[in-house]
């Protein structure tokens, strides 16, 4: 009896270990291109009122917020990801697996910009810090800070489809 559950608890080990070794990173460099998805629009409200608009993407679940742009090739420049966590607290991002670059707007829960980090290079794994205690990171193009001359202190909002 005890041979036979010995004999048994190995097969098992040997069948989890011998699983398809592909991990999730290389299953994902062999699929499709990942494409852009509107799912809703956000504003950017500047201190002179002026306001630039955004098609977005959502980030919520575990697995949207941990892959975000990821693997993509390209987003248009009127298009990006807003991630939405559920509590207040500093966040930190980074470049791994994500091929574009990328400014970042770290966001309070009462919606204004706290941090932007301009053009976070590709594929660096280095620690991007929101500085504060952040609920909303937005992630667009590189140039896109600069371009519309959005500072810490503007206010975002956001609708959903």
């Amino acid at each position: 009896m005890y041979r036979q559950f010995l004999l048994l608890f190995i097969t098992a080990l040997v069948l989890t270990s011998c699983k398809d070794e592909n991990t999730s990173e290389e299953n994902a460099l062999d699929q499709a291109p990942i494409t852009f998805t509107k799912e809703g629009e956000l504003n950017i409200i500047k201190a002179d009122s002026s306001t630039k608009s955004l098609d977005i993407e959502f980030a919520e679940t575990d697995y949207e917020t941990s892959t975000g742009l990821m693997y993509r090739e390209s987003m248009q420049g009127n298009q990006g990801m807003l991630f939405i966590f559920q509590d207040e607290r500093p966040h930190n991002f980074y470049m791994k697996n994500t091929y574009i670059p990328l400014d970042l707007f770290f966001i309070t829960k009462d919606k204004k910009i706290a941090t932007i980090i301009e053009n976070a290079m590709p594929l660096d794994e280095s620690n991007l810090p929101s500085q504060v205690p952040v609920t909303y990171v937005l992630e667009t193009n590189a140039g896109f800070a600069k371009e519309w001359n959005i500072k810490e202190g503007d206010s975002v909002i956001w609708t959903r489809n």
